[in-house]
């Protein structure tokens, strides 16, 4: 309960709970409006950390299953406190602006991504030397373009699990694209917007830098939990398989072991098992040439 108590302290000294004009507002906020203060909407912060906390919850078990989650602001003062967020913990992200097709269109922008990094790799590895001056300053700027469009989302090869957006109305292309595609929402949703939009919705101030900073620097940090959890369970499989490699073995040379045993039973030729490596075989009984029975009388 105290971590609650802080962390909703955290957000008011944030100014999380500040909403938009009471003109501005959007009716199906209602539920999550605490009151209105010189004509300005105040959002209750008990269910900005509910909400927080059931969306981390979430963020975490998608990282931890190895899905990607996509960070999308396009907002000037979320820009980037957001592509910091998201590199810091590995995501896509989109923080210039949201190409249309994005997601619904993905294979085709993977071929842009594709031509940005072949373009990359000829001016890296001394490939565009042959090229005239003009022709290498066109490669780095057609580069320098799309690698502020794209860069987020290079390394990006199937479509994510999950989107977290800085204002779901600004981010409106993102959200029906998701939508469309069955992708999972997560955003962050002032007074004036329709938190029913999203799956996961933080009712939020989504233009104060300082409240955008707190909620993001939250979600990034249930993601690097839930990575660290996936990580710490690979380990723990590999050791656990290489114990059982291990006791495998040991028990293959064990019935190897004992199956050489037995077949030392017998000594070579038929001895019996204990008698010593060249001791003379023992006589027959009245050995020797065996002799004719005298016939009594001579010739």
């Amino acid at each position: 309960m105290e971590n609650n108590t802080s962390l909703q302290q955290q957000l008011l000294d944030a100014g999380v709970h500040f909403g938009h004009l009471k003109k501005k507002w959007n009716p199906k906020m209602l539920p999550y409006i605490f009151a209105e203060k010189k004509g300005i909407h105040i959002i209750d912060l008990n269910k900005t950390v509910d909400h927080l906390q059931e969306a981390a919850a979430a963020v975490k078990q998608i990282a931890k299953s190895g899905k990607k989650i996509m960070f999308v602001a396009t907002k000037k003062q979320a820009k980037e406190i957001v592509s910091e967020c998201a590199k810091r913990v590995n995501m896509p992200y989109a923080t210039e602006r949201w190409l249309g097709g994005m997601l619904t269109n993905f294979n085709t922008v993977r071929k842009s991504v594709k031509k940005m990094q072949s373009i990359e790799k000829m001016l890296a590895d001394g490939s565009a030397e042959s090229l005239t001056k003009k022709e290498r300053l066109t490669l780095s700027r057609d580069r320098d373009k799309m690698e502020k469009v794209l860069g987020g989302i290079a390394q990006l090869g199937r479509l994510p699990a999950a989107l977290f957006m800085v204002d779901i109305g600004h981010e409106h292309i993102a959200l029906s694209e998701a939508k469309r595609l069955g992708i999972a929402t997560f955003g962050m949703v002032d007074t004036n917007s329709d938190p029913n939009k999203v799956d996961f919705a933080i009712p939020s101030n989504d233009d104060a830098t300082k409240s955008i900073a707190i909620i993001t620097n939250y979600i990034t940090a249930a993601i690097a939990e839930g990575l660290a959890e996936r990580q710490a369970s690979k380990e723990e499989e590999e050791s656990d398989e290489t114990s059982n490699e291990n006791e495998a073995r040991a028990r293959r040379l064990e019935a190897e072991a004992q199956s050489e045993a037995g077949r030392g039973g017998r000594g070579r030729g038929g001895a019996p098992a204990g008698t010593p490596a060249g001791a003379p075989k023992r006589r027959i009984a009245g050995g020797g040439a065996s002799r004719r029975p005298s016939t009594g009388g001579s010739r």
